[in-house]
């Protein structure tokens, strides 16, 4: 799918990581990139022109415009919280002195408000804190809430990812084991047919050769098959046929003995 980037990387299967000299060359091949990275794109022309003036009020920018000058910063002024007389040449100026005291009244109600604010602060300031210190601890709880969840949710994806890369590696494993067999028997199948294209090489070439010896003569390989078959064949037994033979001239011809017996007793009278 469109967007989506494949990742090839198992660092719970792969190792070397830790070896010396690795973390030094992944960075010089990331630095290497980044140089060499040149945006042809300008990837933020989707947002709005950024304004940084949209925030500064009348103070900020006069104070900004004071450094650009490279003024001086102007002092704290503690006026408000002198009470002058009026001027040696205006003591007998009425509007000199109806400022004057109008400046004490301002003081004297500024210095009444303070003191209305400690007054309240002691009253009720303990309690005002403990709340405050309520509120706190519970936004506290809260976000320690929301970081256990989240360190959960990332130990629960680091697992997922730990699983199925273990899962993954184990079939590559398999895999690769299972290829290395493949390759061992495409190697002896390989052999074994250039062997037997060897072999017909020469069958084929006695085979032309046969072919081109004249039909009257008997080729040599024959020759030898048949003198091979001769010398294996047994003898024929020559003890069996002399003894019949035998057997025949005793029976037809009287022994010595019988004859000289017979004539013995033809001779005697009786």
């Amino acid at each position: 799918m469109a967007g989506e980037v494949l990742v090839d990387a198992l660092p719970y299967i792969d190792q070397g990581y830790d070896e010396p000299g690795i973390r030094e060359a992944v960075m010089a091949m990331v630095e290497e990139e980044t140089r060499r990275y040149r945006p042809t794109k300008n990837y933020l022309e989707h947002l709005p022109q950024l304004s940084l003036h949209q925030f500064e009020s009348e103070t900020m920018k006069t104070e900004f415009e004071r450094l650009q000058s490279r003024l001086p910063m102007e002092m704290m002024s503690m006026k408000r919280y002198e009470l002058p007389q009026p001027a040696a040449g205006k003591t007998t100026d009425v509007a000199s002195w109806s400022e004057c005291v109008d400046n004490s009244w301002a003081q004297l109600e500024h210095q009444a408000t303070r003191i209305a604010n400690l007054e309240l602060m002691a009253r009720y300031g303990c309690e005002a804190w403990k709340a405050y210190n309520a509120t706190l601890v519970r936004m506290l709880h809260q976000l320690q809430k929301q970081l256990q969840d989240l360190r959960k949710q990332i130990q629960e994806v680091n697992w997922q990812r730990k699983t199925s890369q273990t899962e993954a590696g184990e079939k590559l494993k398999n895999l690769e084991v299972s290829w290395v067999s493949l390759v061992s028997k495409n190697y002896e199948i390989e052999r074994a047919c250039v062997e037997l294209e060897k072999e017909i090489a020469t069958l084929e070439a006695d085979y032309d050769a046969r072919k081109k010896q004249p039909h009257h003569e008997q080729p040599p390989d024959e020759k030898r098959e048949q003198q091979k078959l001769q010398r294996d064949q047994p003898p024929e037994p020559q003890g069996d046929s002399e003894e019949p033979e035998k057997m025949e001239t005793d029976a037809g011809i009287p022994s010595t003995t019988e004859t000289g017996k017979e004539g013995e007793e033809e001779v005697t009278p009786k």
